[in-house]
């Protein structure tokens, strides 16, 4: 299996991060993204704002299942600011997660920024859309 040095090299500036907040969430949310399913995913601007480096169109990124293994290589095509209560079926369905729509992304999405320790209807999220380059 190949490291994440090694794609770091190979991939020069890429980050590496496993998806959502468990390692079961984390392998559920990577295999979307190795189907093809999820091509789209966001965080609270305020995480992205403590991330050093940040992610930025063009940037490389090495997704790690729930064991925090490499498993695929996504690469960054846009980024933008949005408030939860203005994200889209549109959007909702390029995440890839659950039946699609926009009200299972909304009560999932709630549900997980609560957990990150705050939820607000008018938060900024970062809304990042990805192509997948490798699966490994």
């Amino acid at each position: 299996m190949i490291s994440v040095n090694e794609l770091k090299t190979k991939y020069a500036g890429a980050l590496a991060w496993s998806l959502g907040d468990n390692p079961a969430m984390a392998d559920e949310l990577a295999d979307l993204i190795m189907k093809g399913f999820k091509t789209a995913s966001c965080s609270s601007l305020t995480s992205y704002q403590s991330e050093s480096p940040p992610l930025t169109v063009g940037s490389y990124g090495i997704i790690l299942n729930g064991a925090q293994k490499p498993v695929c290589v996504i690469r960054i095509t846009s980024m933008y600011l949005i408030k939860f209560n203005e994200v889209a079926e549109k959007f909702a369905n390029k995440e890839g997660e659950g039946d699609l729509t926009l009200d299972y992304w909304r009560r999932e999405h709630k549900a997980f920024f609560s957990r990150e320790g705050w939820f607000s209807e008018e938060m900024e999220l970062v809304a990042e859309e990805f192509e997948l380059i490798e699966v490994l």
